[in-house]
């Protein structure tokens, strides 16, 4: 009788192992693949800010590139302007500012910004005194 409850234990613990391997390793499974997804993710967020240092890197040169040109064409323009209308008075004149040499090559050289309000009051906000019919 022994025998016959060893071989019906054994032949249960194989029923019982072969559904905790099924379940067990479905579970395995999905963690694999979860994680396999992880590191896709992980690569591609890597080759994402890999290709965003090289655009922001190329526009920088770009936008360098456009300055320098700028500051070209404004000596250019300014010079032509001279030769052109010598007698312009210097108010009178678009280019009144001239860039030297130095300052062409030189990215802190003073640039004339345009200001985004009036000198005086416009007299919007004035006190005034509302009429009386």
């Amino acid at each position: 009788m022994t025998w016959e409850y060893a071989l019906i234990g054994l032949a249960v613990g194989i029923v019982i192992g072969a559904v905790a391997m099924r379940f067990g390793n479905s579970k395995l499974r999905q963690q694999q693949a979860l994680q396999n997804e992880l590191d896709k993710s992980k690569t591609d967020l890597e080759e994402y800010r890999q290709e965003l240092v090289g655009h922001f890197a190329r526009s920088a040169e770009l936008l360098d590139n456009m300055a320098r040109d700028y500051r070209q064409l404004y000596q250019h323009m300014a010079k032509s302007s001279n030769n052109l209308l010598p007698d312009l008075p210097l108010q009178d004149n678009p280019f009144r500012y001239r860039l030297t040499e130095v300052e062409a090559d030189n990215d802190q050289a003073p640039v004339e910004m345009p200001r985004d309000y009036s000198e005086g009051a416009s007299g919007l906000l004035r006190g005034t005194t509302p009429r009386r019919d």
